[in-house]
């Protein structure tokens, strides 16, 4: 990504340590798809070249990069492996919230290890009822990404009413005692990301273990107070949404990689060469212009809302919808692309074995991820444009 902002010697350091993995993560994904799980080496040298810790706060080993940088480097993992990057956007997040937590929160995570790794699922299942200082909590939740490798969760569920507060989402953190992990994920796509269903059997979960997901205020975000950087006050949904959209962008990227080397040297069977197919040429363009494009408007966004995270101010209505929606789009544009690549391989890449293909069906399963059904987006921020009311409550 090509930023007008100058970058930190910390930022610079991270970007070249994830372009270093690249190859060594592209040398695990048939390992990784057939474990059902990145390799534990994977996720070792994630923790000790720092990168899971970019957006975690300085007071606990972390970097408090900006965002755009956090997102550069998912870009630059998934060109090796998409599963790795998916993990990456989803357990390198969970810092960035678990900072908005009350600062003891925060210590019981962190205090012993600045590596502690938290898995999620914010699906709102939890049976929630209120007791003395907490909340019990049972459930099954869907699609915990990375679960194998993390000592906590964070899980979604519904908050009841109280006082002046009406029900909203909220997130529940628990140590790995608390809950099961029920191995379930055998999928097209995304296999090395292990997204297990959690289990939970009625559980304590201390109030100051619980936040308001979507609420931006500093009562709701206490953590804020301690970690001042403005990274922290952006608005939730619009950092965790495109931790589950940001892979797709490096993924394409790979994808054109692969094609660009395969093309230059692919003879069909018939003995016409890739590289003169007028479909082909096509295909490659476009890619690459969509890749432009991605990344640009995720420049613009954060530009966007780190300026509004500086000035104290909270992004209208019609930006959230809007961002939101440009964050679910770039799964489903990445994928026709990607498609696009596929077919121009004819029958030779429709093997296993062939980096593109494994790329176009990573790449449909993230379309899958609630938060990338860019329709169900699209819809919202078109009937706000419209005069209507905005339908969507977690945004």
């Amino acid at each position: 990504m090509h930023s007008m902002r100058e970058k930190t010697q910390d930022e610079r350091d991270l970007i070249e340590r994830a372009r270093s993995l690249v190859p060594a993560l592209k040398a695990r994904t048939a390992q990784a798809d057939k474990d059902l799980k990145v390799p534990v080496e994977t996720v070792l040298e994630l923790q000790s070249t720092g990168l899971l810790r970019a957006m975690q706060p300085r007071a606990f080993g972390g970097y408090e990069v900006d965002p755009r940088t956090f997102f550069e480097i998912q870009t630059i993992l998934a060109e090796g492996c998409m599963s790795t990057a998916w993990i990456y956007g989803v357990m390198g997040v969970h810092p960035w919230q678990l900072a908005r937590y009350p600062i003891e929160t925060q210590r019981e995570v962190w205090a012993h290890d600045h590596n502690a790794l938290i898995c999620s699922t914010y699906m709102p299942a939890a049976r929630v009822t209120v007791v003395e200082g907490g909340y019990r909590i049972s459930g099954r939740w869907g699609f915990s990404s990375g679960s194998e490798h993390c000592q906590w969760v964070l899980l979604g569920g519904i908050l009841p009413p109280d006082g002046e507060q009406a029900a909203e989402h909220g997130t529940f953190l628990l140590p790995r005692k608390d809950y099961q992990i029920e191995r379930n994920w055998d999928v097209m796509g995304l296999r090395g990301t292990g997204s297990h269903d959690i289990t939970v059997e009625d559980v304590f979960v201390p109030a100051h273990r619980v936040q308001r997901t979507n609420n931006w205020t500093l009562d709701a975000t206490p953590g804020r107070q301690v970690n001042t950087n403005p990274i922290y006050a952006i608005p939730f949904a619009q950092v965790f949404s495109r931790a589950v959209s940001t892979s797709a962008i490096g993924a394409l990227q790979g994808a054109i990689n692969e094609f660009r080397d395969n093309a230059s040297k692919h003879i069909g069977k018939h003995g016409a060469r890739t590289a003169d197919d007028p479909v082909a040429q096509t295909a490659i363009a476009e890619a690459m212009i969509t890749v432009d494009s991605l990344r640009l408007v995720l420049e613009r966004n954060y530009e966007h809302l780190m300026s509004l995270a500086r000035a104290g101010e909270y992004p209208d209505t019609e930006t959230r919808l809007l961002y939101r929606y440009q964050s679910a789009y770039v799964t489903n544009i990445c994928a026709e692309r990607a498609n696009d690549l596929l077919r121009s391989m004819a029958a030779s890449g429709l093997y296993n074995t062939n980096p593109v293909a494994r790329l176009f069906r990573d790449l449909h399963q993230a379309r899958g991820h609630i938060a990338n059904n860019y329709m169900a987006y699209g819809r919202s921020y078109g009937a706000v444009m419209l005069g209507l009311p905005n339908p969507d409550p977690y945004v």
